[in-house]
């Protein structure tokens, strides 16, 4: 088959596709001369610089699979490659040791004023006094996210001497103690680490994590580093803190925009390092990702599953065409159940009725998917999903059963609490049951749920509360075991939830929780 390398790749990575197909290197090409190419190939190679858009996915008539050599996949349109049946592969994993190390060397950095020390000499001074450093042995370093890089962050802080916290939703008590990590809350690690460093992804949940509450609570002391994503840390809020001398100097090298805009508050900030997101800039890096690409659009070539597909795992089209409904539909039970329970560690996903008979996996994958997407860059797949949940700590045990009882097939996700739900005529997603409580609601992308006592008036004061809050309920169901007992009332919004107005309603006399739940539904 033909592969096209798109921008310029470690040559190991073209040879490895070199002995089973035909490639070409064409980097450096024109947009008019990409988009003509494209109908050529079978399979399409870029790093970031090239971007493989709903445009150039609608040009690659023939593509079977699009691999990027390294993590991010911002410059692919997943949602258009996943329409077009085409495969989407990446090499997350090829760059941990070179952003690891990196980081490093920003807190060496950092600690004993290396660029400043550096500058003075280029000047020709001659002053110890003024850089006095600081050594990490016996020092407590933060780690904000403990995915690939931060767990790799970590275990060569440990190896330096230096004390290690760390924070991630999905990473378990006993994992992180295996790991020796202390877990703590983000406020806590910000408070009483000399040092923090943050790895996790850009989302709606981690833009601006670390703003200026947050840098008022750190020591001033302490440090702050950035190799993860710009725009997780606050560069207004930082340049600030550095100037007020909140904090004893900061280390980024990713931005909100990239190359930073010249009036970026970073760029005149005292007391910062700033590097041209070089995370994973070294020689070894880009082979390990070249090659780890590469092999991945090999396997998807020779009609095998990929182990970092991040759209979809391969399946056979008669399962594909029988699951396809009931893949989005295990995704939002794994986004609700997230919001909905606190403990994630054992579950079960119980897969009753007509699929029971099916390969559960992608089922279990598109579960694990909605409850990680918001808190790793990996996306979950059939290949990694059991990886990357055990490596959290996280737990999913599949049960299977005949009867589904009135549905024709159905899907509960269960641990600490449970939720359930089916597709109905026309491929709708419904909620069914909640803690087995009885309900019957379309999921939405904003929904309130409380669990109160069944008495008059509940319902009455929480929509009256949301009214007054302006925000419009467009379809509600109420469930509850026995008359005047308690009962579950699931509401469906127009607009989100402000925490102050859920507060509100958590005050009311016999309401006994309140969840609050977003969920990223499919178009």
């Amino acid at each position: 088959m033909r592969v096209l390398v798109a921008e310029k790749l470690a040559p190991e990575g073209v040879e490895l596709l070199r002995a089973e197909h035909e490639v070409d290197v064409r980097a450096g090409m024109s947009r008019e001369e990409y988009l003509a190419a494209l109908p050529e190939y079978h399979a399409l190679l870029v790093r970031s610089g090239v971007k493989a858009d709903a445009e150039a996915i609608a040009a690659g008539v023939n593509l079977l699979v699009i691999g990027r050599a390294g993590v991010g996949v911002d410059n692919i349109d997943i949602p258009a490659a996943t329409a077009a049946g085409i495969t989407v592969v990446n090499a997350p994993t090829g760059n941990t040791t070179a952003a690891a190390e990196h980081t490093l060397a920003l807190l060496f950095a950092l600690a004993r004023h290396v660029p400043e020390a550096d500058a003075s000499m280029h000047a020709g001074e001659w002053n110890r006094a003024a850089f006095m450093g600081r050594e990490l042995v016996d020092k407590m370093l933060g780690v904000v996210g403990l995915g690939k890089i931060g767990m790799a962050v970590a275990k060569r802080a440990r190896g330096l001497g230096m004390r290690v916290a760390g924070y991630d939703p999905y990473v378990s008590e006993e994992v992180a103690k295996l790991n020796g990590i202390e877990r703590m809350s983000v406020e806590q690690i910000l408070k009483e680490a000399d040092a923090v460093t943050v790895h996790v992804p850009k989302t709606k949940d981690t833009s601006n994590l670390i703003s200026t509450e947050q840098l008022a609570s750190m020591k001033p002391s302490a440090y702050i580093i950035n190799v993860a994503r710009g725009g997780v840390v606050d560069e207004a809020a930082l340049a600030e803190a550095l100037a007020a001398g909140t904090i004893a100097g900061a280390a980024v090298d990713v931005y909100s925009s990239e190359p930073p805009a010249a009036d970026n508050p970073l760029l005149g900030a005292p007391h910062i390092i700033l590097t041209p997101h070089l995370g994973a800039s070294t020689t070894e890096a880009q082979t390990r990702v070249a090659v780890e690409a590469a092999e991945q659009v090999r396997e998807v070539l020779a009609g095998r599953s990929a182990r970092y597909a991040v759209n979809a795992p391969m399946l056979t089209p008669e399962t594909a065409d029988a699951l396809a409904p009931y893949l989005p539909l295990a995704r939002t039970l794994g986004q609700f159940y997230a919001q909905f329970s606190d403990d994630i560690a054992n579950l079960t996903l119980e897969v009753a009725g007509e699929l029971h008979e099916l390969d559960s996996a992608p089922l279990v994958a598109a579960a694990l998917g909605g409850i990680l997407e918001q808190h790793t860059e990996e996306r979950v797949n059939v290949i990694n999903a059991s990886a990357l949940a055990k490596a959290r700590g996280i737990n999913l045990a599949v049960h299977k059963k005949p009867d589904a009882g009135r549905f024709s097939s159905l899907l509960t996700l269960s641990g600490q609490h449970s939720v359930a739900g089916t597709i109905s005529f026309g491929d709708e997603q419904r909620l069914v049951s909640l803690d087995g409580y009885e309900v019957d609601l379309a999921p939405a992308a904003h929904m309130l749920v409380s669990r109160h006592q069944d008495r008059p008036g509940a319902i009455g004061l929480v929509g009256g509360t949301l009214g007054e809050a302006d925000i419009n309920i467009s379809n509600m169901h109420l469930g509850r075991s026995d008359k005047r007992s308690i009962a579950f009332m699931i509401l469906a919004l127009d607009e989100a939830v402000p925490e102050s107005v859920a507060d509100a309603i958590r005050g009311y006399d016999g309401m006994l929780d309140v969840w609050l739940i977003d969920l990223d539904l499919p178009a």
